[in-house]
């Protein structure tokens, strides 16, 4: 969803008198909730009831005068159908899709392999002279700023934080809590506070609590208590992320914080965090190898197999990925010591003197 902002915003911008609202799961709005480009937040389960269908599609019906749909699936292009008296949408260039080009005025081909999301979702744009600003847009109110000071002092400038995106909501993402510990007493050991973050979901606030019960005094547990765009402002004022491959990645990168972000079995050419300001391309990375650009370092884990492009190494969520799991925290720490010492020098931001040696 993040991802798909750029389109949004490009679109508000060709055409500011333009009135634009998007259509998401349930239980994700959080991402967009503030974002200023958006008049309104339409939302269905994932696995809705023929009831809530109907009443969606009798909303939905002819309401707009165009629809876009940045997903292949059945669901999104019916809907950019129902939707939009004049529809356009992504679609694979297969025998199984031929109902979904009947449907849609306009498509383009999906690429699930070698175009990172950014750039295939605005690619539904060219043909209507819209110009391309392909930074995600990360917004929030000013409540979020008053939860978040009150949560964490440090945003206030009284100290430099890093925070820790330490729990995906999948375990075959995960990194692990020896490695956390090694990376969080590190920067502590430079004189940053440490804002430890993560979902609200019970697993994910344990794996949390387990991380910040092992760093130093002071440490600051966020995990389940701020949402995405208090969350977001979090980012925005803090000297370094790190995070796995996860949608608060992609917003750290897209605020302009520098982020380390580890990436194991996913696909960084389709899914590494754009980086903010960066220009179009196809992607700003490529398939193999831990990889710079902008504010944004991509360290991927280790192994002849990554990335595999499976879910851990037993092909399903909750299983671990080996190439994750070996990562040394040394790595971790020297693309940590770099990107910070980069930070100082380009803010005159007066942190202590950074020493490390992978």
């Amino acid at each position: 969803m993040l991802l798909a902002t750029p389109v949004v915003r490009s679109t508000k911008t060709a055409y500011p008198d333009a009135v634009i609202d998007m259509l998401v799961f349930e239980g994700t709005q959080g991402i967009v909730a503030a974002n200023p480009d958006l008049r309104r937040i339409w939302t269905i389960a994932e696995r809705p009831t023929t009831r809530e269908q109907l009443q969606l599609l009798r909303s939905l019906w002819s309401q707009y005068d165009l629809a876009l749909s940045v997903l292949s699936g059945d669901r999104p292009t019916f809907y950019a159908w129902v939707a939009g008296r004049y529809c356009m949408g992504t679609l694979l260039a297969d025998k199984k899709s031929w109902w979904k080009r009947r449907l849609l005025d306009e498509w383009v081909p999906f690429d699930n392999l070698n175009t990172h999301t950014v750039a295939m979702n605005l690619r539904l744009l060219e043909s209507l002279n819209v110009a391309p600003l392909p930074t995600p847009v990360v917004s929030w109110r000013q409540e979020d700023e008053v939860a978040v000071r009150r949560l964490c002092s440090a945003v206030d400038g009284a100290q430099a934080y890093a925070v820790l995106h330490v729990s995906p909501k999948f375990v075959y993402k995960a990194w692990t809590v020896a490695g956390w510990e090694a990376l969080g007493r590190w920067l502590a050991d430079q004189g940053l506070t440490i804002a430890v973050t993560g979902g609200d979901a019970p697993g994910e606030r344990a794996f949390c609590e387990d991380v910040v019960q092992r760093l130093p005094k002071g440490t600051v547990n966020l995990a389940g208590r701020v949402g995405l765009p208090a969350l977001g402002y979090l980012l925005s004022r803090a000297a370094l992320y790190v995070g796995t491959d996860t949608a608060v990645s992609h917003m750290a990168a897209a605020v302009g914080v520098p982020t380390i972000v580890l990436f194991g079995p996913s696909n960084p050419v389709k899914w590494g965090p754009w980086p903010k300001d960066f220009p179009l391309a196809v992607s700003p990375w490529n398939k193999h190898g831990s990889q710079r650009q902008g504010n944004v370092f991509l360290l991927q884990g280790e192994g002849d197999c990554v990335p595999c492009l499976g879910e851990g190494c037993d092909r399903h969520v909750n299983s671990l990925s080996h190439c994750l799991q070996q990562l040394p925290a040394g790595r971790v720490i020297e693309a940590a010591r770099m990107m910070l010492a980069e930070h100082s020098d380009r803010h005159h931001t007066p942190l202590p003197m950074i020493s490390g040696h992978l």
